[in-house]
């Protein structure tokens, strides 16, 4: 796997999360010319890649002959993020010269498929620890993954219920605290 920084996931993850996998808009607060070397690195690293934009898309940089380029993910991107996509066809390999027919098929694909999580993932084995009948408190979460009880809330809220659409209850045990399952 791909290593990362904390600004490449976050280009990465939002373009991946786009029906499109449209790069911009960029979601993430860098000065001066941060925000260009790390989209740079991305494309060095064959996880984005420049296609002609269309008239109302953010425009990157203009080729040899002047023709507007934008960024979009490229099915390396939702690998390295461990989202699985429906393959509509040969995936498309990134080139040095862009191509002028739009976005990679590996992309459309993204709108087809919702994502989905790898079984070896921590965010998959936190589901396996809310599913199972005593469920998980936060104090728990921490130990096992060596989290903040911020993150182990944060992604209780964010990954499980908004992204994933899971139904995470909880409930104040005498002798444990609050104590979240999924149903």
């Amino acid at each position: 796997m791909t290593k990362l920084s904390d600004s490449q996931l976050v280009i990465l993850g939002a373009a991946c999360e786009r029906p499109d996998g449209a790069v911009y808009p960029v979601t993430t607060k860098l000065k001066g010319g941060a925000v260009t070397k790390v989209l740079a690195s991305l494309i060095n690293k064959r996880l984005i890649k420049e296609v002609r934009a269309k008239r109302d898309e953010t425009v990157w940089r203009r080729d040899d002959e002047g023709r507007p380029l934008t960024l979009y993910a490229t099915p390396a991107a939702y690998r390295a993020l461990g989202i699985e996509q429906e393959a509509s066809g040969p995936e498309t390999e990134v080139s040095e010269k862009p191509k002028r027919t739009g976005v990679a098929k590996g992309v459309k694909a993204a709108k087809e498929k919702p994502t989905r999580t790898r079984a070896d993932s921590k965010q998959a084995q936190l589901i396996e620890m809310l599913k199972a009948p005593k469920g998980a408190t936060i104090d728990e979460i921490v130990a096992a993954f060596v989290w903040q009880p911020h993150t182990a809330r944060g992604v209780i809220a964010g990954a499980l219920k908004k992204k994933l659409g899971l139904e995470v209850t909880s409930e104040k045990v005498e002798g444990r605290g609050r104590v979240y399952r999924i149903r």
